[in-house]
């Protein structure tokens, strides 16, 4: 459970109608299974202790003390193992039967909860044979099945974890989730960070993508882990087909799925440090019930009387089978990938399209270098100008060689403005440098940061000044990569008018540049746009070889890989993860890509890099939220400039 994984199993069994024998068998084997594989929560599906489709046989006190004894020879079956099981049975108290989930764990059935909304409609008759659940509550005695230390109640009831605080378990049956209003969500609202949903859900066309979709959707909402395990074969075929369709989802993402008629164990691990964060992130989130953990009950809460009970797993390491993207701010999927590009395009050119209307300018002016960023800042500027039905000669284009520009850089923005149609300007700033150096007093084969910074905050000045001449406004390039290593000149390339890509982080700036490539009709365009992505990543400060086509200078050699850095910065900042956590993660994303001692190297910069470098975010230029992750100050990220990044790197040391 380290980091806060904890793995989880949705369990569909083979069954046979009314053969409880057979079934508690099968169950046992799976849960062994689990057992095998580190599983701490396995649900299994609605009545899999009888099955679901036994109809009028629920009637038959035969079946029903057969299924007591059945799960209390489960709940025997775990005496050696901290699991959490649920599965399905039917119970009898108050004079009604319910359809319920017995949640076992340690060698007990530790609780019965009951399904609240029964569908009677279509294919469904449950409330002919159950009672729907409205708040009542009993002791259900099964002494004479076997089980004699402990009297489990029949209520709802969540589970809470001693060892981890954030594991909070809630369960809902079938058609609790598939209502109006969901008993998960007066789950989620008493705490419950986990729902697991013991389901009999039928197979008909369609419906396998909105059983999805519906997961999926109320993880989200409810910013939880969810089990959606459902019945399989086995199962009477009489007027129905079930599937086994079972589902792990975390916050929305799927995480493991079956596939459909093929009875088996789905096991995911699902994040409960990463739900909480978020949780307490989200102001508009409801607070907790107010428990007191060493009673047992809530009190009333909404509609629901919640009763607690503590479950305490032994802490032991997760093994991790789900994948962790290297990219996380790149899709998978190449569709799903070019729809992203094309949308970040369109509010990319949207928000600049605003901000040119609003300041009334008639140029726009940026510096064009060559490299991704500025062709992707140029790529947006020319699709504002479309939006605003103005020509593309009102961007104004500057390239600004100097000591480091090499020749296939100054050759790819030539071409890049000239198949755009965009004003196109040089100003060499070679000699403004060297006259500055003399007046300062800085030798010119000292090729310190004041050599690189000069040039970088004279590129800046002309910007400004160019500005100025053509009534414009400077659109900056930086990127979020940039941002967040401070990998920005302060005042120079740091500072514009308006700033396109501060929202993008340099992994995703590549398939942007790429997906305009591929989609573009020009043929000369995609050419220098395809080079432009060959081209190694540099600002160009420090002098070229004497052939003045090698750059001597390559950004990823100084400050570290920028998928290694974009990985950092989403999970050690937009999720909070610990540094040590992140390393984790880094180390099983990108095994046989980097070693232990590289990853740490560079995960070490990035925190201190991070850091040192707020005071450059704290004065950002404006520019619009793309994605997840912001570093602007005026939204998702406050900080303060003098904040000490000790602690954080004594973590990764630990």
């Amino acid at each position: 459970m380290k980091d806060g994984f904890i793995k989880v199993a949705a369990c569909t069994p083979e069954i046979q109608v009314a053969d409880v024998d057979f079934n508690v068998d099968k169950i046992i084997e799976q849960i062994e299974k689990c057992r095998e594989e580190g599983v701490k929560i396995a649900v299994f599906p609605e009545l899999c202790v009888t099955g679901y489709t036994c109809q009028d046989l629920f009637f038959q006190n035969a079946l029903l003390d057969k299924a007591m004894e059945g799960v209390v020879k489960i709940a025997k079956a775990t005496a050696d193992s901290d699991m959490l099981v649920a599965v399905g049975v039917p119970v009898r108290a108050n004079g009604k039967l319910y359809n319920c989930g017995a949640v076992i764990q340690g060698g007990e059935v530790r609780a019965f909860i009951p399904k609240t909304h029964l569908p009677n409609y279509n294919e469904f008759y449950e409330a002919r044979h159950f009672a729907p659940y409205r708040g009542e509550c009993a002791a259900i005695d099964l002494r004479k099945y076997g089980q004699l230390d402990f009297m489990p109640s029949m209520e709802q009831t969540v589970f809470v974890c001693d060892e981890i605080p954030e594991l909070v378990v809630g369960f809902e049956l079938c058609e609790d989730l598939w209502v109006a209003d969901p008993v998960s969500n007066y789950l989620a609202k008493a705490g419950a960070t986990l729902i697991c949903n013991l389901s009999a859900s039928d197979e008909v066309i369609g419906k396998d993508s909105y059983r999805r979709q519906l997961v999926s959707n109320q993880s989200a909402r409810l910013v939880a882990g969810y089990i959606y395990c459902s019945a399989g074969d086995g199962e009477s075929t009489q007027d129905m087909v079930f599937s086994g369709h079972n589902i792990i989802a975390e916050n929305g993402s799927i995480l493991a799925e079956s596939r459909l008629f093929e009875n088996g164990i789905t096991i995911s691990e699902i994040d409960f440090k990463k739900l909480t964060f978020e949780r307490r992130k989200i102001s508009t989130y409801p607070a907790s019930a107010e428990w007191d953990y060493s009673s047992k009950s809530t009190g009333f809460l909404d509609k629901e009387n919640i009763s607690i009970e503590r479950f305490s797993l032994d802490m032991v390491e997760t093994a991790l089978t789900r994948k962790f993207a290297k990219t996380p701010f790149i899709p998978s999927n190449q569709a799903e990938r070019n729809e992203r590009c094309h949308l970040i395009l369109q509010m990319q050119s949207h928000g600049l399209m605003k901000r040119i209307a609003h300041t009334h300018s008639k140029t726009v002016v940026i510096g064009i270098s060559g490299g991704l960023d500025s062709t992707l800042a140029l790529l947006v500027c020319v699709m504002a100008m479309d939006l605003l039905k103005r020509p593309h000669t009102d961007i104004v284009a500057v390239t600004m060689p100097c000591f480091g520009t090499t020749k296939r850089t100054r050759s790819n923005a030539e071409i890049l403005c000239e198949e755009l149609g965009v004003t196109f300007r040089e100003v060499d700033i070679s000699k403004a440098v060297l006259q500055h150096f003399e007046d300062i007093g800085h030798d010119y084969n000292d090729h310190s940061v004041v050599f690189e910074n000069g040039q970088a905050r004279e590129r800046t000045k002309v910007l400004m000044n160019i500005a100025n001449q053509v009534c414009g406004m400077v659109v900056g390039t930086g990127d979020l990569s940039e941002l967040a290593l401070g990998w920005a000149t302060y005042n120079g390339d740091h500072m514009s008018m308006y700033g396109v890509n501060a929202s993008i982080p340099k992994t995703l700036v590549r398939h942007i540049v790429q997906y305009y490539g591929d989609t573009c009709t020009s043929d000369k365009l995609r050419d220098v746009l395809y080079d432009i992505l060959d081209t190694p990543v540099s600002p160009e400060l420090l002098p070229t070889d004497d052939s003045g086509t090698e750059m001597t200078q390559k950004t990823e050699d100084l400050v570290g890989p920028y998928e290694l850095h974009d990985f950092f910065l989403y999970y050690g900042i937009r999720w909070g993860f610990e540094p040590s956590k992140v390393r984790r993660l880094a180390r099983y994303a990108f095994e046989g890509d980097y070693s232990d001692e590289t990853i740490d190297k560079w995960l070490k910069t990035f925190y201190r890099r991070f850091f040192s470098q707020q005071f450059k975010r704290s004065c950002l230029p404006d520019g619009a939220k793309i994605g997840s992750v912001t570093l602007s100050p005026r939204g998702d990220w406050r900080m303060p400039s003098d904040a000490v990044a000790k602690l954080w790197l004594e973590d990764i040391e630990k």
